[in-house]
């Protein structure tokens, strides 16, 4: 029997077209495909003890918030279905022989078709594939399904080891069961060797499912079925159905570099998967805030340091986190492992919190508890942030916190190169006197306690980062503190101005704006800013000031301002 996809046949064989294809069944016809809600404050920043390597990091975060960030997240249903002649393979389904494009597992079937075809153009296959279901779904018509007598429900799992997948991907899908009445069992197949199962698996399930009690089998694949419920998420489905049908996300996108609408690249696949959260995940996030409330809370810090317990997890302790502990404690911070608290108490921890320290890792899955109102800092590499960050991101979005990443150094021989991971894995973090130096300013900040900083480069760089992270009250008093070193520094005005940005305090930023011109008339940039800012208010006096500025001093630049703007040909 086979546990794993033959990726040798055309992708029309392998995956399942719900709209088409025999072999599911929608228990009711679904409420909707998707509908947008706010993101959370995502921000990374550079803690590197080398510049050059900062200068990198700082490089590949702009290109992420700028070419791979929606303006919003689309929420992903995920409904119950009746699948016929079902299959359980190695951390996927099928039915009717075809493979279900389903959520995380889905995403790994579609990169494994390229991987396990070399010498293939199996992103052009691929793209044709999508194309095709595109055009014959024109007029989808979902086919409904309906539920016999003691049906069982049966989902996939990644594996039974590792937290981020369990949480995320495959406790969230028992969800679907909300209001359905079920009262069959509930089989989750998983591929790895059942001792290596955690304790973590039984522990959720009990604490948030307890309706389940003595009803959830935990079954190694492979396993058919004849007939058996289980959750699909509508995610992948965007690609698989015209925009005519789907919708379309394209006004969220910044760019078209790495999001080519209704195209299934790779790259396209990545952005959708970084902006979108399933029902399921957010159900989840309201079941569990239900089953604490009420509860004592008091013995939980506001401000808490994750390490890692040991013998739990894998040994990638961060190199410096002894000194980094020893400065947080000063600030009231206690040092706990999720290992160690019950299921309910590390929920409760994380809805409490103020603040979050930890390296990055699976706990950051806790993320989906936190509130609006916590930041959670991880403590990364760049190879953590090329291949890893974008995995938290519907965490984020689904409790809507403050995620702030701080990209360190590598642990190994050759800090400055970012490691295969084919070859090294996740390499551990190295924070170096200087990295620990910039998460503790922010720390500090964060926690009321605003550093004399002596560089004004310094002072911009942190206010910055507060801002960027959602601490708007923490970034005025930051710049108020140091306001004796503003007069003549272009970056402390423009920092200035970027606060009043953003609490729409249109005028005073027109004037910070307006001292940062003065600071530095070499910048055309900061000309340009005050017409669009003057502009906003209405001020015509202003705008004309900065056009004819613009068209005296850097006339190459005035031509691309006025390019397809009658406004500003009219004010010339």
């Amino acid at each position: 029997m086979r546990n794993q996809a033959d990726h040798a046949a055309e992708p029309e064989a392998l995956f399942l077209n719900p709209a088409r294809d025999p072999g599911v069944g929608f228990v009711v016809p679904p409420a909707f495909w998707w509908h947008l809600r706010d993101r959370g404050v995502i921000e990374g920043f550079a803690a590197s003890d080398d510049e050059a390597m900062n200068t990198r990091i700082e490089a590949h975060l702009r290109q992420v918030k700028r070419h791979r960030a929606f303006t919003q997240v689309a929420e992903v249903n995920v409904v119950p279905v009746l699948l016929e002649d079902a299959a359980f393979r190695k951390s996927y389904a099928t039915a009717g022989g075809k493979a279900l494009l389903n959520g995380a597992a889905g995403a790994r079937l579609l990169n494994r078709f390229g991987w396990d075809r070399p010498g293939m153009d199996a992103e052009a296959a691929l793209g044709r594939y999508f194309a095709d279901c595109q055009a014959v779904n024109a007029g989808a018509v979902l086919p409904l399904g309906v539920v016999p007598d003691g049906v069982d429900f049966a989902i996939d799992c990644r594996n039974t080891f590792n937290y981020f997948h369990f949480l995320t991907e495959t406790l969230s899908q028992l969800c679907v069961l909300d209001g359905m009445a079920f009262t069959g069992r509930v089989f989750i197949h998983f591929p790895n060797h059942p001792e290596k199962t955690r304790t973590f698996v039984r522990g959720f399930i009990d604490a948030l499912f307890p309706e389940l009690a003595g009803r959830v089998v935990l079954e190694r694949a492979p396993k058919d079925y004849t007939r058996v419920l289980s959750a699909f998420s509508f995610q992948w489905t965007y690609f698989q159905m015209p925009p005519s049908v789907i919708g379309s996300l394209d006004g969220l996108a910044q760019s078209d570099l790495s999001w080519h609408g209704h195209r299934a690249t790779r790259s396209s696949r990545a952005v959708l998967a970084m902006n979108t959260v399933e029902s399921t995940l957010l159900a989840l996030r309201a079941r569990a805030l239900r089953a604490i409330a009420g509860r004592d809370v008091s013995h939980l810090p506001k401000r808490v340091y994750i390490t890692r317990a040991s013998g739990h997890a894998r040994d990638r302790q961060m190199q410096g986190e002894t000194a980094l502990v020893e400065l947080l404690e000063a600030f009231g911070f206690k040092a706990l492992a999720f290992e160690d608290l019950t299921p309910l108490d590390q929920i409760a921890l994380m809805a409490g919190a103020e603040v979050m320290v930890s390296a990055h890792g699976a706990g950051f899955a806790n993320m989906l508890f936190a509130s609006p109102q916590c930041t959670v800092i991880e403590i990364g590499t760049l190879q953590t942030a090329q291949i890893r960050w974008g995995d938290f991101w519907p965490v984020a979005h689904a409790s809507r916190c403050r995620y702030v990443s701080f990209i360190a150094d590598h642990a190994c021989d050759t800090p400055l190169e970012v490691p295969d991971f084919t070859t090294a894995g996740i390499v551990p973090v190295r924070l170096s006197d200087k990295g620990l130096g910039r998460v503790m300013g922010f720390v500090a900040a964060l926690c009321g306690h605003i550093p004399r900083l002596h560089r004004a480069a310094d002072v911009t760089r942190l206010a910055g980062q507060l801002l960027r992270a959602g601490h708007p009250d923490r970034a005025e008093v930051m710049l108020a503190q140091h306001a004796d070193m503003r007069s003549g520094n272009l970056d402390l005005c423009l920092a200035q101005a970027d606060l009043h940005k953003a609490r729409g305090e249109w005028h005073a930023e027109l004037i910070a704006l307006h001292a940062a011109w003065a600071a530095d008339p070499t910048r055309w940039q900061t000309l340009a800013q005050v017409l669009w800012c003057a502009r906003r208010i209405g001020n015509t006096p202003v705008q004309v000031w900065a056009i004819r500025l613009l068209q005296a001093e850097f006339p190459d630049r005035i031509a691309d301002l006025a390019k397809d703007r009658d406004w500003v040909q009219q004010l010339l």
